[in-house]
């Protein structure tokens, strides 16, 4: 079954090109999302549409910008997609994942995404290590300052049990003890 899916991005557009080229591509079932950017993941008739394919169905577009504007989340979906044994289809760009070409142009969209993934990790790690080279700490800040785990420190010396004192400090008691034990 071929399965269509229209978006728009406002709600004053007109989505008819978009449906009436997926009627003429033989969709059977259109979803139709008004007023929804492609930067979202999670889009109200995309998640119907997704969750109504199954084996064998055609996922088909007018364009894979309508599908999502970021390189990952279509490469997710399509990756998806794929494992489910649900074809796709973008009748703009004629990407088919039933031909030999579209399956090409899957992997390589799917490469890409990979290489991305990659450049992020080390973009990250060098980061990290140039911010420790500056002296910036890393992590979270402390719970408790030094002055509050001296009081504690004092009031747990002085008999008050540590749930009283963690509670007075509106902390759980086990980040009194870690506080303490810095």
């Amino acid at each position: 079954m071929k399965i269509g899916y229209a978006r728009v991005s406002t709600e004053d557009q007109n989505p008819d090109l978009q449906l009436d080229a997926l009627k003429a591509a033989g969709c059977e079932r259109i979803y139709t999302d008004k007023g929804q950017s492609g930067t979202r993941r999670s889009r109200p008739q995309l998640d119907k549409c997704l969750a109504a394919l199954t084996a064998g169905d055609v996922l088909s577009v007018w364009k894979l910008d309508r599908l999502g504007r970021s390189l990952p989340h279509l490469v997710a979906v399509l990756e998806d997609l794929q494992g489910r044994s649900v074809g796709f289809l973008s009748l703009t760009e004629a990407i088919d994942t039933a031909s030999a070409a579209g399956r090409l142009l899957g992997h390589m969209i799917a490469a890409l995404s990979e290489f991305e993934r990659a450049l992020i990790a080390e973009r990250t790690r060098a980061g990290i290590q140039a911010a420790k080279r500056r002296g910036v700490k890393l992590g979270r800040k402390p719970a408790l300052s030094p002055e509050q785990v001296a009081h504690a420190r004092k009031l747990i010396d002085a008999g008050d049990s540590p749930q009283a004192v963690a509670r007075l400090l509106g902390v759980a008691r086990s980040t009194l003890y870690k506080s303490m034990a810095r």
